[in-house]
Order: C-alpha cells, then sequence, then structure tokens
C-alpha cells in the first residue's frame, strides 16, 4: 500500500479515488467491484493504525452521522471540504439514516484518498450484529441485490481503531471509558480485529455512557457501562488529558459537556431518525483552543425520497 509515510497516490489512482468521491457527492451508490477494491486500499491503511490513532491539530471532530448523508454535505459546507479541512469520525456511519450505503462509502473514500488528513474510528454501529438489525444491511440488499456489499464494509470495520488521540491532550472513543482500562497504553495492547464483543474493554469503548452517578453503574443500554464524574477525572489526570471527546448519545444542541468539563459528547445527525428535531454539532479543534458549530437538518434535495421503514426503536 501506499501507507507508512505521507506518500501521495499516483495521479491516475487519485484520479480515480476522485471519481468515486465525486459520484458519491451525487448520492450515488459505487459499484461492487469499486467498493471492494476500495475497502481493500483501506484496510491497508487502517491495518498499521494503533487502537489509539494519534490525530493533529487543527482538526475537526464529527459525532455519529447514521446514514443522513444530506446532513454530511451540509456539515461538509459548513465545516469545509477535505483535504483543506482535516477530520475525525468518530464513529457511527451507518443505521437509522436512509443513506447508509452512501456515507459510509464517502467516509472510506476519504480516508484512502487523504490517509493523513482523515481518521476514522469504530463505533458501536460499525458491526455485522447491529448493522443486521437497524438498517445497513437491508439497505445493501435494496440497493445491490446482494448481501456481498455489507460483508466487504462489515469486513473492514474489523480494521478501524477504537479511539483517537488529538495532540496527546484529547482522547476520543466512540462512546466512552471502562473498568478495564485505566491507561492509553492498555487501549493499545487490546486485539482489535474482530467482531465487537457482547462484553469487555473493547465493547466498553464502544457502548459506555457519562453518568450523574459515581463510579461504573450498569447500561440501560444492555453493553457497556456508566461512569461517573469521578472515574472521568481520575482517567484524565493518570493520562495527562484535557478532557475526553466522545459521541454515542443524542443530545438536543448538538454537543453537551458532562462532569464539569472532564467529558463532551458531540452529535452529528441532525433531526435524528428525521423525527427527534435536535440540533447537531461539530468540534472544531486549533491548538489549545476549540470551538462547536451546530447545524440544521438539510431536507433532501427536490424528487429524492425519504423511504419509511420499520426499524425496532432502541436507545434513541
Amino acid at each position: 500500500g501506499a501507507m507508512g509515510f505521507d506518500a501521495p497516490w499516483a495521479p491516475a489512482e487519485a484520479a480515480g479515488l476522485d471519481g468515486h468521491i465525486e459520484h458519491l457527492r451525487q448520492c450515488k451508490p459505487l459499484p461492487e467491484d469499486a467498493v471492494r477494491s476500495l475497502c481493500q486500499k483501506c484496510i491497508e491503511i487502517l491495518q498499521e493504525e494503533p487502537n489509539v490513532n494519534p490525530v493533529s491539530s487543527p482538526v475537526t471532530v464529527v459525532g455519529d452521522v447514521h446514514g443522513q448523508f444530506h446532513d454530511l454535505m451540509e456539515l461538509f459546507e459548513i465545516a469545509g471540504q477535505a483535504p483543506n479541512t482535516n477530520f475525525l469520525f468518530l464513529g457511527d456511519y451507518v443505521d437509522r439514516g436512509y443513506y447508509s450505503v452512501e456515507t459510509v462509502q464517502m467516509v472510506i473514500a476519504l480516508k484512502v484518498r487523504y490517509p493523513r488528513r482523515v481518521a476514522i474510528i469504530r463505533g458501536n454501529h460499525e458491526s455485522r450484529q447491529i448493522t443486521q438489525v437497524y438498517g445497513f444491511y437491508d439497505e445493501c440488499l435494496r440497493k445491490y441485490g446482494s448481501a456481498e456489499v455489507w460483508r466487504c464494509i462489515t469486513d473492514l470495520f474489523d480494521y478501524l481503531p477504537l479511539a483517537a488521540l488529538i495532540e496527546n491532550e484529547l482522547f476520543c472513543p466512540h462512546a466512552g471509558l471502562s473498568p478495564n482500562l485505566e491507561t492509553l497504553d492498555h487501549v493499545n495492547q487490546l486485539n482489535r480485529f474482530e467482531e465487537v464483543p457482547h462484553e469487555g474493554p473493547m465493547c466498553d469503548l464502544l457502548w459506555s455512557d457519562p453518568d450523574e452517578r459515581s463510579g461504573w453503574g450498569i447500561s440501560p443500554r444492555g453493553a457497556g457501562y456508566t461512569f461517573g464524574q469521578d472515574v472521568s477525572e481520575q482517567f484524565n489526570e493518570a493520562n495527562g488529558l484535557r478532557f475526553v471527546i466522545r459521541a454515542h448519545q443524542l443530545v438536543s444542541e448538538g454537543y453537551n459537556w458532562a462532569h464539569d468539563g472532564a467529558v463532551v459528547t458531540v452529535f452529528s445527525a441532525p433531526n435524528y431518525c428525521y423525527r427527534c428535531g435536535n440540533l447537531a454539532a461539530i468540534c472544531e479543534i486549533e491548538r489549545m483552543n476549540y470551538s462547536f458549530i451546530q447545524f440544521e437538518h438539510a431536507p433532501p434535495p427536490k424528487g429524492a425520497t425519504e423511504v419509511k421503514r420499520m426499524v425496532p426503536d432502541y436507545f434513541l
């Protein structure tokens, strides 16, 4: 692969990737063979990245997008486009929204085209089991007539890092902390190249939530834990962190501080599930400064359909 150093793609290869990105911008899925080769290139890049992937500032942090493709396009209008803007995506690219296929393919294509400008990590929905329940699997069947694209992309999910670390001082997992992980070194020692387990430290990073109760608690989600301010402060202190940036939870203003500034949630799917009425937000980080930019749901262009689908409600 072209990795291990910031080698640009050969012109022909770069042009091919740019073509994929332009095709996806029109909200059109890539052909199956293009998806297969894109996933292979992406795996070659991701398998070299550590569990806690180091990220430099300036960077724009994006929370859950959940297949809301037009909102992702709106986000790029607001934040700027790669490679002019560096991005860190915190997972949950798929499920719930109607355009999981196009959304996750866009994120993968941007990662492959600009591997040093775009960082992506794994959310709890980047899993074979969850995507079979909450929409991505069915959407792949509907748009391709087979499960092959779903298989390629969910195989890639096993390679996604579990967290990012911005400038050695902001820890960014999809969801939260784990009672089994006291240090970043502990996170880096995990074997991540597998389906998300039902329990254990890897599961916790992708499922846990901050809570008003102190200590560790049982999560109403049925996976991961709740963790209190004492836990967050101790983790930040032990690891020389300013605060934790995470996604995973719908927050009505798009971002929400918890634990007296020890943790912030960023959620980037506005009007989640096309009915929650929430704002979305992204977080722009430049050196020691950060700012949150809120945005609203972008209706799909005229003539596009929002297909209604029955999906079981689990915790929104």
